[in-house]
């Protein structure tokens, strides 16, 4: 009777094997182009030249990496069947937009990086369903104006970098709602102290002064005066534009179908930064190997069938004697 009691634990020990195999080839379904960790259920894709998301990415990644790539565009739908995800990066790539709902169904996340980029500006509401978020890195983008409320529903939000962007002026409120923050950075930005609206900012600053760090860097454009020093009689013109706090006019921005059909590769402009990752930029999008898992994973998939289909035929065998 041992027999076929050793040929189920066998079984038992070959179908694991082969279901890790399985996980590993899920992963890999993209030619092996990302680096996984299913124990950590991590995905690390950066530096590989792309143009678009990967599709097969695994539905439990919790941790996911796309920096030093070529993204300039995102799929609405790019990250909807990825809600387990805690940490998100997308830094240093070619996005110009970010398509409204695209972070919808990232209940979960808790770190988002945008950094180095080329946003110019951000949709309406694309942070609200994010209540979970901790750090929100926005740095070395061309931000001009952020939306009304932009972060309102960010209250669990400690860390926000908007350094280094194109911002003259913030809207009435915007930080009102994060009262967890403890550490901004403003400076490295434009603003401009001569309007009225500065001194929602200036007022904030003040207030938050010891509490929130690196705040008081915020310097105007002109005079280097830092924004937490003006006075009323500086900033006495009302030069507020209509749309100059608030998102970009629905009517100008792209179609959300455009944005999904048309990912195709743009090539990287700085020299810089294609020195920095060391290589050159492809000639087409990764298409059919994207497809295909890499020939270790098929080997090892195959030997881990044959081993199955043996103990299986083994275990008949002892039965059937039996």
């Amino acid at each position: 009777m041992m027999g076929p009691v050793l040929a189920a634990c066998l079984l038992i020990i070959l179908s694991t094997a082969w279901i890790s195999q399985a996980n590993e080839a899920l992963c890999k379904k993209d030619g092996g182009v990302c680096s996984c960790n299913n124990n950590k259920n991590s995905v690390d894709c950066s530096s590989k030249r792309l143009t678009a998301i990967p599709s097969n990415i695994p539905t439990d990644t919790e941790n996911l990496v796309l920096n030093y790539n070529s993204l300039s565009k995102l799929s609405p739908k790019a990250f909807h069947h990825l809600s387990k995800l805690t940490y998100l990066s997308l830094s240093t790539n070619q996005l110009q937009t970010l398509p409204e709902g695209v972070f919808d169904q990232l209940v979960e996340l808790d770190e988002l990086y945008l950094t180095s980029n080329k946003l110019k500006s951000l949709p309406e509401g694309v942070f609200d369903k994010l209540t979970k978020l901790t750090r929100l890195d926005l740095d070395y983008n061309q931000l001009e104006r952020l939306p009304n409320g932009v972060f309102d529903k960010l209250t669990q939000l400690g860390t926000l970098y908007l350094s280094n962007n194109q911002l003259k002026r913030v809207p009435e409120g915007a930080f009102n709602s994060l009262e967890k923050l403890t550490r901004l950075q403003l400076q490295s930005n434009p603003w401009d102290c001569s309007c009225r609206d500065i001194l929602y900012l200036r007022n904030w600053i003040r207030e938050k002064q010891g509490n929130v760090s690196n705040i008081e860097a915020a310097e105007c454009a002109v005079g280097n005066k830092a924004v937490l020093e003006i006075t009323e009689k500086d900033a006495a013109s009302d030069c507020v534009s209509p749309n100059t706090t608030t998102a970009i006019p629905i009517g100008t921005m792209t179609p959300a179908s455009v944005i999904y059909d048309d990912i195709h590769e743009i090539k990287v402009p700085q020299e810089n930064f294609q020195k920095f990752l060391g290589y050159q930029e492809p000639d087409h999008l990764p298409t059919q190997p994207q497809c295909l898992m890499s020939i270790s994973g098929y080997l090892g998939l195959m030997m881990s069938l044959m081993l199955t289909s043996a103990a299986i035929l083994y275990v008949f065998h002892f039965l059937k004697k039996a």
